[in-house]
């Protein structure tokens, strides 16, 4: 699929079992997620590098022992293994998630 379009993924949430995450496009080591927590984010840190793009929300970014506010066109960069979540954010939070490379990430260890 060349194309996806945010209404097009916020449509697929929340899945069936509930996530608020959905797998949109892969192609080599390339996935793309789309990603809309609601009320808060219990994710625990990804085995690869990740990269987000806020499309719709605000509020605060944790990345490792740093906190940085965000807002739509914003991007974070969080390398694989780093403690990260989105806290204190608008109830319209979506963000598309995109996960490269190797196990580890690029920088290795």
């Amino acid at each position: 699929m060349p194309k996806i379009t945010l209404d097009e993924a916020l449509a697929k949430l929340p899945r069936p079992d509930g996530k608020r995450f959905a797998d949109m496009l892969h192609h080599g080591t390339l996935d793309v997620e789309i990603y809309a927590p609601r009320g808060a984010d219990p994710q625990q840190p990804h085995s690869r590098d990740e990269l987000y793009v806020v499309m719709a929300g605000r509020g605060t970014f944790v990345d490792g022992d740093e906190r940085y506010p965000f807002a739509p066109g914003d991007v974070l960069f969080v390398p694989a293994r780093r403690v990260h979540r989105f806290e204190q954010f608008t109830d319209d939070l979506a963000v598309w998630v995109m996960f490269w490379g190797p196990e580890g990430g690029e920088a290795g260890g």
